[in-house]
């Protein structure tokens, strides 16, 4: 499984948090169906924006891309997002991309032009398979790196190799002192990797052109063989509707999220969404994602704040609820829709908070101790498929105000509106925020969301 990185200039963003979440989460769920996973997910620390940052700063490219990829591990790990298997960089796979360049131009899919090398599209027939755009569609979707050029033979033809310029950094090759074009470099280090064929080839729905399209032509145009199996692109993301961009002002990147958000409610945002559909980020989704991240991390942590009470066994406690499970994979299974699991892990979440509720006000149930046992490791192992886990220590008390005496809160809130005592009303909100709550009303009713 393959999945393209970032290009390691600048902070990752919303964006990239769902990306990377989507592919964590497919991991995971293959790993608990029994596969065996070698997942790899490379950094592209040669680009033109990593040299236009590092001359801006007056450093290094290297130095550029090592903060980058520092600051990408420091955030995408309070995800939950386990680290793949390797992590393969481009500077690393020069001569692997050297050798491939070469292969395309004996095979004559590729050609030399002063310097730099490239694809001949004309050649390969099936160019356009996976986007299923037909040649008048592809000049528009190719402009934002590949750019017209007196040297190229068709305008649709793109850069496997190009010249650097003497103050830029460069490998020698057969073609000239240069630096690879930013496709070649996955079909490269996938194939010196993973071999010419690879199961799963993930990335983000805006790769599919010109990136995957051209990571295709070159790979199969070399081999002959299939690159991928399977190809899954996630949705993107809109703020509030619209597309996040920074020319809007409405990016955001994950660092800045984290301090607003916790991380199990941005993963469990994320999550709620299928992962080939746009994911709208808006306040009030976030607020839903909160509320039921409390009800999840109540249920998560139900086995350490009552099973001595329960006297719950060991032996109990490796037990699970098998038809639950199945339920978990069958809606797993279709096209790894975590919408549909997280379903069937919110009923036992609920289940196990209800019951919870009971006990912490000194209240007597009917349910089976061990029953409650298998619910909740059956919760803590679906749970841990879809990356979501709570920390004993963790709670709503952590926060200040209970989730109960915000709803407490809420409820004297609305009673005041409906009185038309809006100063009251006025009051409450305030009080609130002075606690770090925001209300958030929606026509559904009112959530709220920590700060």
């Amino acid at each position: 499984m393959y999945c393209c990185g970032v290009t390691v200039y600048d902070d990752c963003h919303l964006g990239h948090a769902r990306s990377y979440i989507v592919w964590d989460t497919v991991r995971r769920y293959l790993q608990w169906r029994g596969y065996r996973v070698r997942y790899l997910q490379n950094f592209t620390d040669i680009d033109d924006k990593i040299l236009k940052r590092a001359k801006e700063r007056g450093v290094s490219m290297a130095e550029i891309s090592q903060q980058y990829i520092e600051a990408y591990f420091r955030d995408i790990r309070q995800l939950n997002v386990a680290d793949a298997d390797d992590y393969p960089r481009v500077t690393d796979h020069i001569p692997e991309i050297c050798d491939l360049v070469q292969t395309l131009i004996d095979k004559g899919l590729a050609y030399a032009a002063s310097g730099d090398v490239y694809y001949s599209v004309e050649r390969f027939p099936d160019y356009g398979k996976l986007s299923g755009r037909k040649s008048e569609d592809m000049q528009s979707g190719a402009s934002g790196r590949v750019s017209e050029d007196g040297r190229k033979r068709h305008p649709f033809d793109f850069a496997l190799w190009k010249g650097s310029q003497e103050d830029e950094p460069g490998w020698e090759s057969p073609w000239g002192r240069g630096r690879p074009g930013w496709h070649i470099e996955c079909s490269a280090m996938i194939r010196s990797q993973l071999g010419e064929t690879i199961d799963i080839h993930g990335g983000g729905g805006d790769l599919v052109f010109p990136h995957h399209e051209n990571e295709i032509a070159q790979s199969e145009g070399a081999h002959g063989k299939p690159l991928a199996r399977y190809w899954t692109h996630n949705g993107m993301v809109r703020v509030n509707g619209e597309k996040m961009s920074k020319s809007l002002g409405n990016f955001t990147t994950i660092r800045e999220l984290l301090t607003q958000i916790e991380p199990m409610v941005l993963r469990l945002f994320v999550l709620q969404a299928q992962y080939r559909k746009p994911l709208d980020f808006t306040d009030e989704a976030i607020a839903s994602a909160q509320n039921s991240w409390a009800t999840l991390g109540d249920g998560l942590r139900f086995g350490q704040k009552f099973g001595q009470q329960l006297a719950w066994s060991e032996n109990g406690s490796q037990e699970s609820l098998p038809q639950v499970k199945a339920s978990f994979q069958t809606a797993m299974d279709d096209d790894f829709n975590t919408s549909g699991g997280l379903a069937v892990v919110f009923e036992l979440a609920k289940e196990l908070r209800r019951v919870g509720n009971i006990l912490a006000h000194g209240g007597e149930i009917s349910e089976d101790s061990q029953h409650l046992q298998r619910q909740w490791t059956t919760l803590l192992e679906l749970a841990g498929v879809l990356g979501l886990e709570a920390s004993s220590e963790e709670s709503s008390e952590a926060h200040g105000l209970t989730d109960e005496a915000i709803y407490e809160f809420i409820r004297q809130r609305q009673a005041a509106r409906k009185a038309k005592n809006f100063s009251e009303a006025d009051r409450i909100r305030e009080e609130l925020k002075r606690q770090n709550v925001t209300l958030v009303d929606q026509p559904g009713g009112t959530t709220f969301i920590r700060s």
